[in-house]
């Protein structure tokens, strides 16, 4: 986590140390406000959502400890450091069996001392963040990211660069090459305190999805008997995830747009203009470009969510990491399971390696599961895969992309022919403009 997304609040009743602690700490890249007693710093943690209270013992009204242990029952998640004066340090380790992390000792003579215990909560929290990452992986059947992305540092090193700004990031890959995993992957490295909010374009019925992007109001259409609140509300100081990409309708694509543009929206049937601070990822496997020149797609929309590509490999052009991942699900799943599986033979490796892999890691790792399940060894066999999967299915995507082409090009080619190549009646024939006929034929290699 970046000094920039951890919010620290200063709460002592002496203000010429709590401006300097400040002072301190924003020098040092951190969002810091600041209270003079346990009552404002308990209104200001409810308005700033802090990842740190630095807090003295001894104040006014609501001591330190009795805030702490206010905070701590309510927020768990924000952790504390003590200040305590010399004679006072039985009451701070009092203080650190209720929850607290650290504490200093005032007069605070060297103010490293503050730095260094910053920097040990800065470093523990995002450690948390990382292994709450690494649950959410393994509860979906994924392995970790060191894994998963094995011989694709490069761009490991580019998720965790963009994951410390707000830069909408657009990812591009097949299905099953971890897409939604590294839009998590990107939520939890930036440190926003908003939730995770993930949308599937595709599964909702373009009447639906504009009410559930951007909410609605009461009786804005049939049905809607209560006002209703969008994702982009819920995603409020967090992150959106938009699925599919796509697949949205053009009409949802316009106010995705504005969003992006001015961060703002309204309702469906409503009037009042609403603001949101919700970081947007989007994902496609599809060709957008494509999408564009067919006008399902808008071109500034695109470019909107185009700032920062990652463009995911098929497994298929991985294979080194295919051992990797093999050895990886194989011990995950058998210790899941209960079975022992104590080796994996070359020829099982050869075996897989060899495989097309259309569905990626996701296919990769129902194969291995299927087997480890099957199995009466303690070696890991796979039957032929083309008996799981066919040769025809592994590669359908391909063929029909290439038959689709093949016949284009043959329709273009059969009906110059027949008009004696004038151009504009082949284009009348065909039902296209004369424009996307003068482009298929650059495509097809057909100009003369």
């Amino acid at each position: 986590m970046e000094p920039n997304n951890f919010r620290i609040i200063v709460v002592d009743d002496e203000k010429p140390l709590t401006t300097l602690l400040c002072r301190i700490l924003n020098q040092e890249g951190y969002k810091v406000k600041s209270a003079f007693s346990g009552i404002e710093a308990l209104g200001k943690i409810n308005d700033f959502s802090p990842n740190l209270v630095i807090t003295d013992l001894r104040m006014p009204g609501m001591n330190g400890f009795d805030l702490l242990k206010k905070v701590r029952s309510d927020r768990p998640e924000i952790d504390f450091i003590i200040l305590t004066a010399y004679g006072t340090v039985e009451n701070a380790v009092e203080a650190m069996k209720e929850g607290a992390l650290d504490y200093l000792i005032k007069p605070l003579n060297d103010l490293d001392e503050l730095r260094i215990a910053v920097s040990r909560v800065v470093e523990r929290q995002s450690l948390m963040a990382a292994n709450t990452l690494w649950r959410d992986q393994l509860a979906d059947g994924l392995p970790p990211v060191d894994v998963l992305f094995a011989g694709l540092e490069e761009i490991w090193d580019e998720i965790k660069q963009v994951a410390k700004t707000d830069a909408t990031v657009l990812l591009q890959g097949e299905s099953g090459t971890g897409k939604s995993l590294i839009a998590r992957a990107l939520h939890h490295l930036s440190g926003r305190k908003g939730p995770f909010v993930e949308v599937n374009c595709a599964a909702m019925p373009e009447t639906l999805i504009e009410s559930e992007l951007f909410g609605h109001e009461r009786g804005a259409f049939t049905g809607a008997i209560k006002a209703k609140r969008g994702k982009f509300e819920l995603a409020q100081e967090g992150t959106i995830f938009l699925d599919e990409i796509g697949e949205m309708p053009l009409s949802a694509q316009t106010k995705l747009l504005r969003i992006l543009q001015e961060r703002a929206f309204e309702r469906v049937g409503g009037t009042t203009t609403l603001n949101t601070s919700a970081r947007v990822i989007a994902a496609t496997n599809q060709d957008l470009t494509a999408r564009i020149r067919k006008k399902s797609f808008r071109i500034d929309l695109y470019y909107r969510l185009n700032v920062f590509p990652i463009n995911l490999p098929p497994l298929r052009e991985r294979r080194k990491a295919i051992p990797v991942l093999t050895n990886y699900m194989t011990k995950s799943i058998s210790e899941r399971t209960g079975k022992k599986i104590s080796e994996i033979p070359e020829d099982t490796i050869k075996q897989i390696e060899s495989y097309e892999w259309p569905g990626n890691i996701r296919e990769l790792h129902n194969v291995i599961e299927r087997a480890i399940i099957l199995t009466q060894d303690s070696r890991l066999t796979l039957p032929p895969l083309k008996t799981i999967f066919s040769e025809d299915a592994a590669k359908s995507i391909p063929k029909r992309l290439q038959t689709i082409r093949d016949l284009e090009k043959e329709a273009i080619e059969t009906t110059l022919s027949e008009t004696d190549g004038h151009r504009r009646k082949a284009a009348e024939i065909l039902g296209i403009s004369i424009r996307t006929l003068q482009y298929k034929l650059k495509s097809y290699g057909l100009l003369k």
